[in-house]
């Protein structure tokens, strides 16, 4: 499941962190922002939770993260 999107209540678990945790993340450039899946729903790119997952497993710092995080969202851009 290369291309494969995860609802929030899916990354939630995979991240261990809570909705607004995960929202604050977000805001603060540490998780990518959602895909717009239809009219009232969001989700995430599967292969974009496992790399910040393992970013953060690996012990990378907030700004390398950060880092990670535009390469993602710029990602997305190309392959379109």
């Amino acid at each position: 499941m290369k291309n494969s999107l995860l609802r929030a209540p899916a990354v939630l678990r995979a991240r261990g962190r809570s909705h607004s945790g995960h929202y604050d993340d977000i805001k603060k450039g540490l998780f990518t922002h959602s895909v717009k899946i239809g009219p009232r729903a969001v989700g995430w790119p599967a292969a974009e939770v496992d790399t910040l997952n393992a970013a953060r497993i690996a012990g990378k710092t907030d700004d390398e993260v950060r880092d990670l995080v535009a390469k993602l969202e710029a990602a997305r851009k190309v392959q379109a």
